[in-house]
């Protein structure tokens, strides 16, 4: 799901940054000029390097001057999360206004909103608001440790029994089936986080026959079915080999290695930074949500902002391998 969203930037001062969860930060940023900050919303941040990154609003101020973010620290970081952690009380940086690619819309007879980890951070909002207007839902919030759930106790706080904890190593994991099977066709269903859960949602709701409009999502770009691996891409046209780290996208190693890429979400949604297959030594780990399961079994392209390339199960330990198509 996408919106049109027209970037205006600003200046943000780090107000305050505490542990919200294991490997989770809480950052509150100061704010120029005060914002208007819609459930699901997100802002674009500067880092060090030039680059930008997304992070989805928690909350916002009263007044609009404040934003809070969550933002987990990856093990697989392209320089965000870390540059994220590593901010201190006073430090500035470059902050868009927020932007809006996962609109919640009020006025449905039920809701289910469901966060997995670190996704609580695009769907806390929307409970917030659906709470405020006297909304029926739950909210459901799976996680694989307690510890590793963030903003828990406010979310408790605030909820009460309209939240419905799934702790993995507590034995209350999610059953993905039972959900949507309690779902009907007037509920609408708003979920972020893994690919795993959202792809075993998603085929339950197709089995289901329920109507799509109303299964709503935001997906994180890092999150696949495989561990990032390094793998080689080549383009024999252009003469270009290299290597994709586990720290960085093969839509970065592309540009890296001189190829003139286009591309916008970064977030597998757009497509427009597809690329074909010409061929591939390894299994595709499709991690967008731009292309049919039909696509995806074909393997003849990929999406370059987000899917990677891993070995085949029990192959030897060597890179996998793709070659891209000129087209």
């Amino acid at each position: 799901m996408s919106a049109t969203n027209q970037a205006s930037w600003q200046r943000g001062r780090v107000v305050s940054i505490d542990p919200a969860a294991d490997a989770i930060a809480r950052i509150v940023l100061a704010l120029d000029t005060p914002v208007r900050a819609e459930p699901g919303s997100h802002v674009d941040v500067r880092l060090d390097t030039g680059e930008v990154r997304s992070y989805s609003l928690v909350s916002a101020g009263a007044d609009g001057r404040t934003v809070t973010l969550g933002v987990h620290l990856s093990p697989t970081s392209r320089g965000g999360s870390r540059f994220m952690h590593a901010l201190r009380p006073g430090d500035e940086l470059d902050v868009t206004a927020p932007l809006q690619n996962f609109p919640l819309r009020i006025g449905a007879p039920r809701y289910v909103l469901l966060a997995g980890g670190i996704g609580i951070t695009a769907i806390s909002a929307m409970g917030t608001a659906l709470k405020g207007v006297g909304a029926d839902y739950r909210l459901v919030y799976v996680a694989r440790t307690r510890s590793a759930a963030a903003f828990l106790s406010e979310l408790a706080g605030l909820h009460g029994d309209r939240l419905e904890l799934h702790i993995d190593d507590e034995g209350t994991g999610l059953d993905v089936g039972t959900l949507v099977g309690g779902v009907d066709a007037r509920t609408e269903l708003y979920m972020c986080g893994p690919i795993r859960l959202m792809d075993a949602v998603r085929r339950a709701w197709v089995d289901r026959e329920l109507p799509l409009p109303n299964l709503r999502y935001e997906t994180f770009g890092n999150s696949g079915w495989f561990d990032a691996e390094e793998f080689v891409v080549k383009v024999p046209d252009l003469g270009v080999e290299t290597t994709v780290g586990t720290d960085e996208s093969l839509l970065d190693a592309l540009e890296r290695a001189g190829v003139d890429m286009m591309f916008d979400c970064r977030k597998g949604e757009c497509g427009l930074c597809q690329v074909g297959i010409a061929a591939v030594d390894g299994t595709v780990d499709h991690r967008d949500v731009f292309y049919s399961e039909e696509q995806k079994t074909a393997a003849t392209k990929l999406c370059a902002c987000v899917s990677r390339v891993v070995r085949r199960p029990g192959a030897p330990a060597v890179p996998g391998t793709v070659t891209l198509a000129v087209h």
